[in-house]
C-alpha cells in the first residue's frame, strides 16, 4: 500500500507539472519577450554593432538549447507517468488479490456511511484518471508547441538580421560598372577552366600518362555531372545552353517529369544520357537510373544483403533522412553510400559489383557527406562521433587504398578536389579545422583552425582560396600556401546548410533562412545583400556565367555573379525542393520532394 501512495503523489505532482508547463508555454511568446525586442530594435538603429550582434546569436543558441532540453524533459514525463500509473495498477491489484471479503451477519442492517464512501473513490479514481488523460494529451501538444515555437523563432532572426544587414548596406548597391563586373567573372572563370585543362596529379606526372581507360579524364568530368555540386564538388557547371525560364505549373519548358518511389535528399548526377540518384526509408534502400531524355525510370536495384549492415537504421533527423549523400560516377559504376553505413557498387545496368558496410554512423542528425571520386579512387569523409577519418577505395574492387584518421567532431560537409594549378587537394571542414590532403595518398598537406560546430557547408575554392562557414561559427578565407594565410574573417551572415560558391573575385553565400550576400573574395567586403521570401537549403550553381539557386519552395532564381544584385529570371517548379540542382547540355535535372525534373528550352 505505501508504494501505491507514493506513486500516485509522484503522479499527481508530474500531472501538475505538465499542465503548468503547457499554461506556461501557451502564455509565452519568446518572439515578442522585452529583453529580444530591445536588442533587435537596438541592432535597427546600430547594424554595425558586432557586440549587441554577437548577444542575439548567443541568445538564440540558448533557446535551442532550451528547446532540445525542454523536448527530452516532456518525453521523461510522459513516461515517469506512465509508469507510476502501471506500478498503482499493479500494486492494488495485488492488494485486492489478497484481502479477505468478510460476509456481512444476516441480520446487520446496511449502512449508508460505506455507501458513501464507495461513492467518493469512484470520484477520486475518476477524477486522477481525468487528471491523467489530459496531463498525457498536453505532453504531445506541448511536444508540437515547441516545434511551432523553434521555427518561428528561427524565421524571427532571420529576419532581424536580414533588416540589419540590409540597413548596412544599403550604400553599396552601385558599386562598380556592369559590364566591367561581368568581365571580370567571365575571365575567372575562363582561368579556371585553363587551370583544369592543364590538370597534374599530386606526384607532378601529368594525367595524358595515365591509361585513361582506367578513369575519365578532366574534359570528360566536365562534359558530365558526376558529383554532389558538379566536377570536384565545387559548385560549377560546364554545360552551355542552360534554360532560364520555366513553370511547372502549366508545363513550360519542363520535357519531362518522372516521381521516385523512395525519398530521398541527394542530387542527381548525370553521366552521358542517364541520371543516378537514391531513396531509401527505414526498412529500404534503392539506386534509381532515370534515362536524360524520355525520364523513364530504366532500372532500379534494392540495396540489400551487404555483410555488416545493421538490422536497423538508425534513427535520423527528418531534414537528413536515410539517403542523404549525392552518388559519384567514374564513368564505368556509379557508387551509393546510405545513412546506416552501406555502401554499394554498381555497373551501368544495375548490377551490383561489390558492397561493404562502413559501419553505422555515429551521428545524431544522419550520415549526409556525399561521394566524390578521384581518378580511380573513391573517397569518401566519414566524420563521425569520436571517429573522424578520410578514406580512398579501389573503385573496381572496394578494397581500401589508403586511410587517414582525423581529430574532428561530427559534419555533414562534403570533400572538395581543386586544382591549385600546381596540384590536386582534397579540401574537407570539420570542428576544428579546415583541412587539406593529397588525394592519391592522403597525407596531409596543411591545415588551419578556423571553424567550430556541427559543419553542414562545404568548402567553396576560387583563385588560391579556400572559404568555409558555419553557423554559429564564422566565415573564413584561407589563402593556400605553406604555410596557409587567414585572409579574413566575417561574421554576421553565416550558413548552416547552403556551401559557399566562389568566381575568382566574389564569394557568394547563401543562408538557410533565405538571404544572399556577395563579398570581395580577397579581403571581404560586402558588396550586397540580397532578402529571398522562402528558405534556402540547396547551394548555389554557377552555369554558364550565370548563378543558379533553388530556395525550398522550388522557385529558381537567377542573377548575375556581379558586384551589384542583377536578376536574370525567376521560374517556379511547383513542388518543394531541397536539393542541389544538376546541369546537362541545355538541361537542368531537379529533385523535387516527390518528382524528378528535367527541364529544357
Amino acid at each position: 500500500m505505501p508504494i501505491a501512495i507514493t506513486s500516485a503523489i509522484f503522479a499527481m505532482i508530474l500531472c501538475v507539472l505538465i499542465i503548468v508547463n503547457y499554461i506556461q508555454i501557451k502564455r509565452t511568446d519568446p518572439l515578442n519577450s522585452l529583453v529580444v525586442k530591445a536588442l533587435n530594435e537596438r541592432l535597427q538603429t546600430s547594424p554595425g554593432d558586432e557586440q549587441l550582434r554577437q548577444e542575439i546569436r548567443e541568445l538564440d543558441l540558448l533557446a535551442r538549447k532550451a528547446f532540445f532540453t525542454s523536448q527530452w524533459q516532456i518525453r521523461m514525463g510522459g513516461y515517469l507517468l506512465f509508469f507510476s500509473l502501471l506500478i498503482i495498477v499493479i500494486c492494488l491489484k495485488g492488494i485486492e488479490l489478497q484481502t479477505k471479503t468478510l460476509p456481512n451477519p444476516p441480520s446487520a442492517e446496511k449502512v449508508d456511511l460505506w455507501r458513501m464512501l464507495k461513492i467518493n473513490r469512484i470520484w477520486v479514481a475518476y477524477t486522477g484518471i481525468t487528471l491523467v488523460v489530459i496531463s498525457l494529451l498536453l505532453v504531445f501538444l506541448t511536444h508540437g508547441e515547441l516545434g511551432k515555437t523553434l521555427d518561428l523563432a528561427m524565421e524571427h532572426r532571420g529576419d532581424s538580421e536580414n533588416n540589419a544587414g540590409n540597413a548596412s548596406n544599403a550604400g553599396n548597391a552601385n558599386n562598380a560598372n556592369n559590364a566591367n563586373n561581368a568581365n571580370n567573372a567571365n575571365n575567372a572563370n575562363n582561368a579556371n577552366n585553363a587551370g583544369n585543362a592543364n590538370n597534374a596529379d599530386s606526384s607532378g606526372q601529368p594525367g595524358a600518362a595515365v591509361i585513361m581507360d582506367s578513369y575519365p579524364s578532366e574534359q570528360e568530368i566536365e562534359a558530365n555531372f558526376t558529383s554532389f555540386r558538379g566536377a570536384g564538388g565545387n559548385g560549377i557547371a560546364y554545360q552551355i545552353n542552360i534554360p532560364t525560364s520555366w513553370d511547372g505549373k502549366s508545363g513550360k519548358n519542363i520535357k519531362w517529369k518522372t516521381e521516385i518511389p523512395l525519398p530521398g535528399y541527394n542530387s542527381p548526377i548525370i553521366w552521358n544520357d542517364r541520371i543516378f540518384i537514391t531513396g531509401a526509408n527505414e526498412t529500404r534502400r534503392e539506386v534509381y537510373c532515370i534515362d536524360l531524355n524520355s525520364g523513364k525510370i530504366q532500372w532500379n536495384t534494392t540495396v540489400e544483403q551487404i555483410p555488416g549492415s545493421p538490422a536497423q537504421s538508425p534513427v535520423v533527423n527528418r531534414e537528413t533522412g536515410q539517403s542523404a549523400p549525392t552518388m559519384t560516377t567514374d564513368g564505368h559504376r556509379v557508387f551509393a553510400v546510405f545513412a546506416n553505413g552501406d555502401l554499394i557498387a554498381l555497373d551501368f545496368t544495375g548490377k551490383k559489383i561489390w558492397s561493404k558496410n562502413l559501419g553505422v554512423p555515429a551521428n545524431h542528425y544522419g550520415h549526409s557527406s556525399s561521394l566524390l571520386m578521384y581518378h580511380d579512387l573513391l573517397i569518401i569523409q566519414y566524420d563521425q562521433r569520436g571517429s573522424g577519418s578520410i578514406m580512398a577505395l579501389a573503385g573496381k574492387t572496394g578494397e581500401e587504398v589508403w586511410k587517414t584518421s582525423r581529430s574532428v567532431k561530427v559534419s555533414w560537409a562534403s570533400p572538395v578536389i581543386v586544382n591549385t594549378g600546381k596540384r590536386m587537394e582534397l579540401i574537407l571542414a570539420a570542428d576544428p579545422l579546415v583541412v587539406s590532403y593529397n588525394p592519391a595518398d592522403g597525407k596531409e598537406l596543411w591545415r588551419m583552425d578556423c571553424i567550430s560546430g556541427e559543419v553542414g557547408p562545404s568548402v567553396a575554392y576560387a583563385d588560391g582560396v579556400v572559404f568555409s562557414v558555419n553557423d554559429f561559427s564564422k566565415l573564413a578565407a584561407v589563402e593556400i600556401g605553406n604555410p596557409p594565410k587567414l585572409l579574413w574573417e566575417e561574421n554576421e551572415y553565416l550558413s548552416d546548410i547552403p556551401s559557399p560558391l566562389a568566381t575568382g573575385k566574389l564569394l557568394f553565400l547563401a543562408t538557410s533562412y533565405g538571404t544572399v550576400v556577395c563579398y570581395n573574395a580577397r579581403d571581404g567586403a560586402q558588396y550586397w545583400v540580397h532578402e529571398f521570401d522562402n528558405p534556402i537549403y540547396a547551394s548555389p550553381m554557377l552555369a554558364e556565367g550565370k548563378i543558379y539557386l533553388l530556395d525550398k519552395k522550388g522557385i529558381m532564381h537567377i542573377f548575375r555573379p556581379e558586384k551589384d544584385y542583377t536578376v536574370v529570371g525567376e521560374s517556379q517548379l511547383g513542388e518543394g525542393s531541397v536539393c542541389t540542382p544538376a546541369f546537362a547540355t541545355g538541361k537542368i535535372i531537379i529533385r523535387g520532394d516527390k518528382n524528378l525534373y528535367c527541364i529544357g528550352k
